[in-house]
C-alpha cells in the first residue's frame, strides 16, 4: 500500500467531517485538485507551505483507493506529487493525527505508517 498525506487545518477537517466531504483547502480549490504528499515529501511540504502554523492535522490515505482520480504530476524540482481530481470523503482516512509545533517552530511528525 502506498500512503499519501494531506496536511490540513483542524477547522477545515472538522467541517469536512460534519459535511462528510472535503472539497479542499483554498490552495486546492484554486488549483482544481487536492494536493497530497508522499512520506518523502511531506516534511518539505510542511516547511514550505505551513511554516510555524499551529492547529494542523496530518491525514493518511491509501493512494490505491483513489483509482484514476489520483494523478502523479511533476512539481518541485520535477518530483511527482499526488493530486486528487475529485472531492474526498474524510472517512476514507486511514488515520488523522495532530501535527504540533516544536519549540523551534518546525512540525513534529508522527510515525508515517498505516
Amino acid at each position: 500500500m502506498t500512503l499519501v498525506f494531506k496536511i490540513v487545518p483542524k477547522s477545515l477537517w472538522e467541517t469536512a467531517l460534519a459535511e462528510t466531504v472535503f472539497k479542499g483547502a483554498p490552495v486546492d480549490l484554486a488549483d482544481g485538485f487536492i494536493h497530497f504528499s508522499t512520506a518523502d515529501q511531506v516534511w518539505e511540504t510542511a516547511a514550505k507551505h505551513f511554516a510555524a502554523q499551529s492547529g494542523l492535522l496530518l491525514a493518511a490515505f491509501d493512494a490505491g483507493a483513489f483509482g484514476d482520480a489520483l494523478k502523479w504530476e511533476p512539481s518541485r524540482g520535477g518530483a511527482l506529487f499526488p493530486h486528487l481530481y475529485r472531492d474526498l470523503d474524510p472517512a476514507s482516512a486511514l488515520w488523522v493525527k495532530e501535527l504540533p509545533l516544536s519549540e523551534d517552530g518546525s512540525h513534529v511528525f508522527p510515525e508515517l505508517s498505516a
